[in-house]
């Protein structure tokens, strides 16, 4: 379990909810990061525009990214909602939330070793990690390519360093996949050229520490997108969020856009 210092989330706050109850006025949900703290969906908050069932966008047992909009410290209740969450914010939401389930694996083993409970490794080294390099799996990473000396200088005690060091190396070296799709852009303006690699570089703004984005040249005017991470699901649905907008980026420089089938 991942365990945030604070009790409750902040304002404006993005965070992972496990969809518990549905109902027609809305929905409760745990707070996965926050020890599964209940929080409540309203029907308003759900979706931007009018839908005849709240179900047909939530249903128990669901993952969801939701934004937090109300907190009230003295009760101790959470207002939260999803239609405030932007595909690009949930998308960057889900690879966070991804690496801090790896990096509380990484702690949970080295505890289970040390014969500790898994809030000690958070406190003894998670939240040390998190101070000085904002998140606990990069805390790990830096650790890992020093040697340890970057845990040492975040202040994790000694008796960690070693098997801490041992469990990083193997969840290291992840699988990569590679999704891509070829696609035709052309230009009939002047400018043609600088169009065409304007729109095309958006696609590259795309990238992030898990997914990497590439683009090449097959032969004017076909292209290639290629999206390269650990998990073909995700890289997929950032692959279409890619074309999508090139597809909108295109239309407005009057640049005729198709996505080839393969």
């Amino acid at each position: 379990m991942i365990f945030k210092r604070a009790s409750l989330p902040s304002e404006g706050e993005l965070v992972i909810a496990t969809v518990d109850k549905v109902f027609d006025y809305g929905s409760y949900v745990k707070l996965d990061e926050y020890r599964n703290l209940q929080a409540y969906l309203p029907w308003s908050e759900v979706a931007s525009k009018w839908v005849r069932n709240i179900r047909s966008l939530v249903r128990e047992g669901q993952k969801i990214v939701v934004k937090v909009i109300r907190v009230d410290r003295k009760k101790g209740t959470v207002d939260v909602s999803l239609k405030k969450v932007n595909d690009d914010e949930r998308r960057k939401k889900l690879v966070h939330w991804k690496r801090e389930q790896k990096a509380d694996k990484i702690l949970e083993l080295v505890a289970s070793k040390l014969n500790k409970k898994e809030e000690e490794a958070y406190v003894e080294v998670g939240w040390k990690l998190e101070d000085r390099y904002g998140d606990v799996m990069t805390g790990l990473e830096e650790g890992l390519k020093s040697s340890g000396k970057a845990l040492v200088e975040a202040g994790v005690p000694e008796a960690w360093i070693k098997p801490l060091l041992e469990e990083i190396s193997k969840h290291s070296e992840e699988r990569k996949v590679k999704v891509s799709k070829t696609v035709t852009l052309r230009s009939f303006s002047k400018q043609g050229i600088n169009d065409i690699v304007k729109v095309l570089s958006e696609a590259l703004q795309y990238g992030n520490e898990d997914y990497k984005v590439k683009v090449y040249t097959i032969g004017a005017p076909r292209y290639r997108i290629e999206v390269i991470g650990p998990e073909p699901k995700e890289g997929g649905q950032l692959l279409e969020e890619i074309l999508e907008r090139l597809s909108k980026a295109a239309e407005s420089n009057n640049m005729d856009f198709k996505v080839v089938e393969q």
